[in-house]
């Protein structure tokens, strides 16, 4: 389309048209005639455990000594193999002050093993899926990691 312009010049006029689409997006549920049901079961069995335990016994024996030691060397406890052994001193009274082993006390550790055994009881699921169709083969996987086909509709997983 022209038009003339107040200094006499055409000017020509054009229409684009402008489309702008939208989408609209919707979801119904739709009854495909198909169902799966899950059964799961659990299993306890008691299971017997074997194991040795250690137990440790203490044997106190009494040594006399009878022996005098300068008061600057009292004697120390000490470990001789599996015997621990433990002085015991006394102060005497004399012109002037002594320690006098009386006896010493020697521990020795025995250790045994007695055998125990108890019960525990131990959980296993199993898991089984039923599926509802129109009587096609299902495909179902073993426990071992195969597959097969069947007609059945209940198979286990």
């Amino acid at each position: 389309m022209a038009n003339e312009t107040a200094t006499g010049m055409r000017h020509t006029e054009f229409v684009i048209p402008v489309v702008h689409e939208q989408l609209q997006v919707s979801s119904r549920r739709r009854d495909t005639g198909r169902g799966v049901r899950i059964h799961k079961s659990v299993s306890e069995r008691t299971q017997r455990c074997e194991q040795l335990l250690a137990h440790d016994a203490l044997e106190v024996r009494r040594v006399a000594v009878d022996r005098l030691v300068a008061p600057g060397e009292a004697p120390r406890t000490r470990q001789e193999g599996d015997t621990l052994i433990v002085p015991v001193v006394e102060e005497i009274l004399v012109v002037e002050k002594r320690l006098r082993i009386t006896e010493e006390l020697h521990i020795t550790r025995h250790t045994r093993h007695d055998p125990h055994a108890s019960s525990v009881v131990l959980r296993a699921e199993q898991v089984s899926v039923e599926r509802f169709d129109d009587g096609a083969d299902t495909e179902a996987t073993t426990t071992d990691g195969g597959s097969h086909h069947a007609t059945d509709t209940r198979s286990r997983i």
